[in-house]
């Protein structure tokens, strides 16, 4: 009976550990409008934060462009911020990108991959959502992230209302 009472406990402690997501490595990036910068660090506690690493000469990326900017404009004003990372990509490559699917998120550039690899990328599309404790609660590789979205976007949201209360 000990025994059993011991590893219950000891499982239910493991299980409260896995709970908690990994805390996202702080960055700082400039807008490639010249705008400004995004600092994750300010972030936290504010906002909840996309990160989507892609490139200019991603076929997927630029057949998701469209879904990426219509999910920009539902979010943002319920306190997500939508940043496009561009990786392994050059500055005028990714200025025709913007232009052609003209995008309306925040879009900066990662050449060689300073932020992506930190984040455990893996190729592009890449997406990481930052809840606004700064924990990474969801980093999906390829096509489906743009679908998978809008149901963790709304979680991470809730979570965070249910906390400020």
């Amino acid at each position: 009976m000990v025994r059993a009472v011991v590893l219950l406990a000891a499982v239910l402690a493991l299980w409260g550990r896995a709970e908690a997501a990994p805390a996202a490595p702080g960055f700082k990036v400039r807008l490639l409008d010249g705008k400004g910068t995004v600092d994750s660090r300010e972030l936290i506690g504010k906002k909840v934060l996309v990160l989507r690493f892609q490139a200019s000469y991603c076929k997927v990326c630029v057949a998701e462009s469209a879904a990426l900017a219509e999910l920009t404009a539902r979010y943002r004003p319920r306190g997500v911020e939508v940043l496009a990372l561009f990786v392994q990509d050059t500055t005028a490559d990714v200025r025709r990108f913007v232009a052609a699917q003209k995008a309306t998120y925040d879009v900066a550039l990662d050449p060689k991959l300073a932020v992506g690899n930190r984040f455990g990328f893996r190729g592009t599309p890449y997406t990481v959502v930052v809840d606004q404790r700064g924990e990474m609660v969801a980093r999906l590789h390829g096509a489906s992230a743009l679908r998978r979205l809008p149901r963790i976007l709304d979680e991470a949201l809730a979570r965070g209302t249910r906390r400020a209360r």
